[in-house]
């Protein structure tokens, strides 16, 4: 594989530009290309440099034609052509100027390095598309899964069975190489509640950030980060999205350990104009990144040849069939166990977005194996609702200016009380951004709103609550167990803005 080089331009050539081609006959872009020097007497006035950028951006749409009908020698040419002309703006131009060409020298690079790949790649999910790379970076990972990391391997490796059959069908359906199943060992070892350091949870490690952009919920009760079919959709989607960015697997899954960004930033920090592949950034990677796709690749060719390099491989976990009910009032899953005569385990393994292990209070779809669908709905009625046993007390994170004798107000509690079960022996020295546990008796985890405060009236399915002196929409979702997001809705809020005397409906049910 080749990097694309520029071309060498004599003094005398002039490059020459679609917007330069003659007004009653347009040229099509394969003529554009290759048409030849106009004479010195038909010249046009020298170009700021503006137009020179406005010109190599046409080269950049040139290419992109040619590239999109496969005709990927011109599609290089016409990058060629467009390296060659930002390289005549004038460096005295200003920084705007300068912003603009270094912005299209960065989409330039980034072009090659697409069009060079997509002659490699393709993503019908039959091909070869990870090419299996060997090399120093990959022996070294390989050393370490046949000696430090084997039993976490082994164990990973007989976990998948239960999850990697149902990756496969998403990966088959939307056309992506069958090699991403093995993913998950990587990230999460195939463990449905995986939490790592920097808070990525379940098979696929997603960030909460990440994982609410491609459509994984959650809140107090559920985290779809942790449900095994939501969560490989949304791996699915952001896996395309990068591919789509990079053009090649093996940056694409560097960017989906670290962030597109921190991928993107590197590639404009190298110095050199065109990236032929991965290993031209591997080093300028974050060193946990770097090792990511190197890791990868060892696991795909130790399970090609898993005795060539000393493994003998378990037998997998079976995966359960499954089928969907709906659920429309919150029952808990050791209930639902003991009617269905289904170890509590099982079900718990089966719907792990349930944090808590019992549904919401509104619909909710949970998941019991094949057979045992038609008789939960049988028995539906006969399971009672689930009501969370009653807190002893609330956290409470101490702002600048409270003092116990104001918390102990607002909760409608005693200073002493706080005292005691916080262990203070003060009741003067508090600090802002403590964490104190508020006593109280008719306090409930799943009912918070039923807490009584000052200003409180309720009203329905929601409540009305006077917005008081250091309140915020955060210290009010926290306090009444909702969300600032619902809290908006409800009051069509644009901004967290709020007012003293201001009044509020709170909604109860989420």
């Amino acid at each position: 594989q080749k990097v694309a080089t520029l071309p060498k331009i004599e003094e005398k050539q002039k490059i020459v530009s679609p917007a330069e081609t003659e007004k009653e006959e347009p040229l099509a872009p394969s003529e554009a290309l290759e048409s030849s020097p106009q004479p010195p007497a038909l010249q046009t006035p020298k170009k700021t440099s503006q137009e020179i950028l406005d010109s190599a951006l046409e080269f950049c749409q040139v290419s992109y034609d040619f590239w999109q009908q496969g005709d990927l020698p011109n599609a290089i040419d016409a990058l060629d052509q467009a390296y060659s002309l930002i390289l005549k703006v004038n460096p005295e131009d200003g920084s705007e100027i300068l912003q603009q060409r270094e912005d299209l020298r960065y989409t330039i690079s980034k072009r090659i390095m697409e069009v060079y790949s997509s002659r490699f790649t393709v993503a019908n999910g039959h091909n070869k598309v990870i090419p299996l790379v060997m090399n120093r970076y990959v022996e070294r990972a390989l050393s370490l899964f046949r000696g430090r990391d084997r039993k976490f391997f082994l164990d990973s490796y007989r976990r998948s069975g239960k999850y990697r059959p149902s990756i496969l069908r998403a990966l088959k359906e939307a056309g992506l190489p069958e090699e991403l199943s093995w993913l998950p060992l990587i990230e999460s070892g195939f463990k449905i509640r995986a939490l790592s350091r920097s808070r990525a949870l379940g098979l696929w490690q997603f960030i909460a950030s990440t994982g609410y952009k491609f459509g994984l919920k959650r809140d107090r009760l559920i985290d779809e980060r942790m449900d095994p079919e939501k969560a490989t959709m949304a791996a699915i989607a952001y896996l395309k999205e990068l591919h789509q960015i990079f053009g090649d697997w093996t940056t694409a899954l560097a960017a989906y350990n670290c962030g597109e960004g921190t991928v993107l930033r590197s590639i404009r920090t190298q110095r050199i104009s065109y990236l032929d592949d991965f290993w031209d950034l591997y080093e300028k990677l974050p060193i946990e990144t770097a090792f990511y796709v190197p890791k990868f690749l060892a696991v795909l060719h130790i399970l090609n040849d898993p005795e060539a390099y000393g493994f003998i491989l378990p037998p997998v976990d079976e995966e359960i069939e499954t089928e969907d009910v709906n659920i429309d009032k919150q029952v808990h899953l050791r209930t639902i166990s003991k009617h269905l005569e289904v170890p509590y385990k099982v079900l718990t393994d089966l719907n792990p977005a349930l944090k808590y292990n019992y549904t919401p209070s509104r619909p909710y779809v949970i998941k019991v194996p094949k057979g045992k669908g038609v008789v939960l709905l049988s028995k539906l009625g006969d399971i009672p609702a689930w009501h969370p046993p009653v807190s002893a007390y609330i956290k409470h994170r101490v702002i600048k200016g409270e003092s116990l004798s104001v918390i102990a107000r607002r909760y409608r509690t005693s200073v002493r009380a706080i005292m005691a079960m916080n262990g203070l022996k003060s009741r003067r020295f508090i600090r802002a951004g403590w964490k104190l546990k508020i006593p109280t008796r008719r306090y409930a985890s799943s009912k918070r709103i039923s807490l009584p405060a000052p200003g409180l009236k309720t009203i329905g399915k929601s409540a009305e609550y006077v917005v008081r002196k250091g309140d915020s929409l955060w210290r009010i979702a926290n306090r009444f167990g909702t969300t600032t997001k619902a809290i908006q809705s409800v009051n069509k809020l644009n901004d967290t803005y709020l007012r003293i005397g201001q009044v509020l409906m709170i909604p109860q049910d989420l």
